[in-house]
């Protein structure tokens, strides 16, 4: 199988992972639950974890990374956690439903939101964030980049421009994290919001958010902590606050070594290698008569990610023939980006999403496009 889904998930896992895994399964107990070795070690591999994301995110607060299942929980935790009816919140035509669900809850109960529209190649006019910023405007809240058509945004800039207003930013990294440099400090971030297993390269059920110091989250869920047991209220300090229950620990030691390997191998190399490989199948299949290519291609400062439609078949038939016929492994359909379909006009046929690793080789990639060609061929026989 030649695997070109890693924007749902990346299924190439380091050795190291796999390994940190199984070893966290032999050796570990319950974090902050004992003093015994089995849970001091979960400790010292939690903190350490922490300790890791913190730097690789450009924070100086390893108390202030707080651990999730996924990114979507972590963005649950802070639009539930920051916001109350009456606020105004600015958002865009990018995002996922893991944003665009909670804010519609939100908004149910009386939070306003606006949005920055998105063109028919998905991009966005930056000047839209200020002309729709009002008295009552509590935070912006955006994607790093569309898991839909890879258009990257630059956060650094949205960043200044909400803190010029006094508004908190809050950033869903689920595509960038482990491709793109992030740094909360310099990018004005206050909430940043990530997955483990997309290309930190860590296992499924792990994930977390960083908090600017000063960013008060009003808890999602309250429970066991494992400190503070008598008192009724769950305890304020971070990262205990929005961190009820067990964590998955054996999950934080494989995200720990995938953190790790991305740090050995180097952030920009492995970028260098996906936008190689994604720009190789991108000119592969541009030019295929009945192809059509949905994004901004203009630049390569983008998530590696290129989606695309062959006339008018449905995305689902396609993705299955490439499965069935080529082994290769693509995401049809709606990709849970409602308000980006919309945009570029794909609601009833959905896209053929193609996302690239590092661990892809090139062969597999011009097999793709080859693959590509041919089933637009037979479509106009």
């Amino acid at each position: 199988m030649i695997y070109l889904d890693h924007a749902a998930t990346s299924f190439h896992k380091p050795e190291s992972v796999i390994h940190g895994v199984a070893d966290a399964m032999r050796s570990m107990g319950n974090y902050g639950r004992g003093t015994h070795d089995q849970s001091l070690t979960a400790g010292r591999t939690v903190y350490e974890t922490r300790a890791l994301l913190a730097d690789f995110f450009g924070y100086s607060r390893p108390d202030h990374v707080v651990f999730t299942a996924n990114a979507t929980e972590a963005l649950n935790i802070s639009i539930h956690g920051l916001f109350a009816s009456g606020d105004h919140i600015i958002t865009t035509d990018l995002e996922h439903n893991s944003v665009l669900r909670p804010l519609y809850q939100l908004e149910d109960l009386g939070v306003n939101l606006s949005f920055v529209p998105a063109d028919q190649k998905g991009c966005i006019n930056y000047l839209d964030f200020e002309r729709l910023v009002q008295p009552e405007t509590k935070a912006i809240i955006c994607t790093h980049a569309s898991n839909l058509t890879g258009n990257l945004l630059d956060i650094k800039r949205i960043g200044q421009m909400a803190r010029k207003h006094g508004l908190l930013f809050l950033v869903d990294a689920s595509q960038t994290a482990g491709t793109f440099p992030i740094h909360m400090q310099e990018m004005c971030l206050d909430v940043l919001c990530f997955t483990g297993h997309k290309g930190l390269l860590g296992p499924q059920g792990t994930g977390g958010l960083c908090i600017r110091e000063g960013i008060k989250i009003r808890p999602w869920k309250v429970g066991g902590s494992g400190v503070l047991t008598y008192q009724r209220s769950q305890p304020e300090q971070y990262p205990e606050a929005l961190e009820a229950g067990t964590l998955n620990g054996h999950g934080i030691a494989g995200l720990k070594a995938g953190i790790e390997y991305i740090s050995n191998v180097g952030l920009d190399s492995i970028r260098k290698q996906e936008l190689t490989l994604a720009k190789a199948f991108f000119e592969g299949v541009k030019s295929i008569e009945g192809v059509r290519v949905y994004g901004d291609f203009s630049t390569w400062e983008r998530a590696p990610i290129v989606a695309l439609n062959i006339g008018e078949l449905d995305s689902s038939e396609v993705s299955d023939e490439l499965a069935r016929g080529y082994e290769i492994a693509t995401r049809p359909g709606a990709h849970c980006a409602p308000r980006m379909h919309q945009a570029l006009g794909t609601v009833e046929q959905g896209a053929v999403r193609f996302s690239f690793s590092h661990f892809n080789t090139m062969e597999e990639v011009l097999i793709a496009a080859e693959a590509v060609a041919e089933i637009a061929r037979r479509k106009e026989t």
